[in-house]
């Protein structure tokens, strides 16, 4: 009898574990897919354009001037750590207020360009 009570708590302790064990893995499975569709409602609402002009950087400010409209925008990266692209701007431009030619795939929203890629076309310089 004590040997059919063990097999029975065994048995059921290993049905107990195998669902706890599936219910964790579809609940990681739903926020993986759950961070998927976020994100693609997120580019889905986004309405990338393609800007070309001059971005500049200088006392902590990143401002753009588009090439077509001559219009001058704050810049913002909400997807990259402020600090990195303040670095960047700085290690190719070498000073502060050095207008970098770049083409800039971002959302413009008031006076304000959301950056979701760019790249860096031509560096604007003294001649030496």
């Amino acid at each position: 009898m004590a040997n059919y009570r063990i097999h029975i708590l065994f048995f059921c302790s290993l049905i107990l574990f195998s669902f706890t064990e599936n219910l964790s893995k579809n609940f990681q499975m739903q926020v993986v897919l759950d961070k998927i569709v976020t994100q693609q409602i997120i580019t889905d609402n986004y309405k990338q354009t393609q800007y070309i002009g001059w971005w500049v950087y200088g006392e902590g400010q990143h401002m753009f001037k588009d090439e077509s409209s001559l219009k001058e925008w704050h810049l913002e990266f909400p997807n990259e750590n402020v600090e990195e692209i303040a670095a960047l701007y700085l290690s190719v431009c070498e000073m502060e207020y050095f207008p970098m030619e770049c083409i800039i795939q971002g959302n413009l929203r008031n006076d304000t360009l959301d950056v979701i890629d760019f790249e860096i076309t031509y560096i604007q310089g003294c001649g030496e």
